[in-house]
């Protein structure tokens, strides 16, 4: 393929994950990665530009949430820090841990949690709570870990977990692409200690395509109801689930 032509294919990927990343508060990285790993890069390299690319992706995206009202500050710090320390062990990991491992680990909590928030999205009366809930600092610990080990994760646990605990679809979203941004970022950084610069058209396709993407996916979760903003994101969540079963059994 051209390398024109490649970079317009990654950009339209990545426009279109950045969209439903910015609505639902997850799936950037899952889309990105399989177009990355369709091409035969290997998992550590495929998870290193996916890490690339969201620290701008996710940057624009959380300063456009910022901008709209969706980001809390007591939350984002309670996730962020964690998050980071998860990001950096978790990049050493990957080049020692096979990443069908955190997969297998992961798949039974996104199926569950899938299936609670779609009975949840059902009877969710119109609610706003913005407290930080509790065990959050954990939270972010493991999914940091999670997303740098597995390619993808942060947001499929941040997400669920906090919306399923009562806080309010738009800023949990927000405040977890903020924060996104912070630990893709350290993420990062370890990557290029363990793997180097990778694959430089699909990380500047994704970047351009994402960034582009992003003012709309931020407008689109503020104008969102939280019931389909919740019914969505237990598709998402359950989608990401079977994903990883059908990867197994294959």
């Amino acid at each position: 393929m051209p390398p024109l032509s490649e970079f317009l294919t990654f950009a339209a990927v990545g426009a279109l994950a950045q969209l439903v990343d910015g609505a639902l508060g997850m799936a950037y990285g899952v889309v990105s990665a399989a177009m990355l790993l369709g091409l035969g890069l290997p998992p550590a390299v495929a998870s290193a530009s996916v890490h690339y690319a969201e620290t701008f992706t996710c940057g624009a995206s959380g300063l456009s949430h910022l901008a709209a009202g969706n980001v809390r500050r007591q939350l984002f710090w309670a996730l962020v820090l964690p998050g980071v320390l998860g990001a950096v062990i978790g990049a050493y990991v990957v080049s020692h841990v096979p990443a069908m491992w955190m997969r297998l680990a992961l798949t039974p909590y996104l199926l569950g949690m899938g299936l609670f928030l779609l009975l949840r999205g059902t009877r969710l009366k119109s609610r706003h709570d913005d407290s930080v809930p509790r065990a959050t600092h954990p939270l972010g610990l493991i999914a940091g870990f999670a997303d740098a080990v597995a390619g993808g994760g942060w947001s499929a646990v941040t997400v669920t977990t906090l919306v399923a605990r009562g806080a309010t679809p738009r800023t949990v979203i927000g405040t977890v692409h903020l924060a996104k941004c912070v630990v893709s970022a350290a993420a990062s950084v370890s990557f290029l200690l363990h793997v180097g610069a990778t694959h430089g058209t699909a990380v500047l396709g994704l970047i351009a395509g994402g960034v582009a993407a992003a003012p709309l996916g931020a407008l689109f979760a503020r104008h969102l109801p939280a019931r389909a903003a919740t019914l969505l994101a237990a598709t998402a969540v359950l989608a990401l689930g079977l994903n990883n079963v059908m990867k197994v059994l294959h």
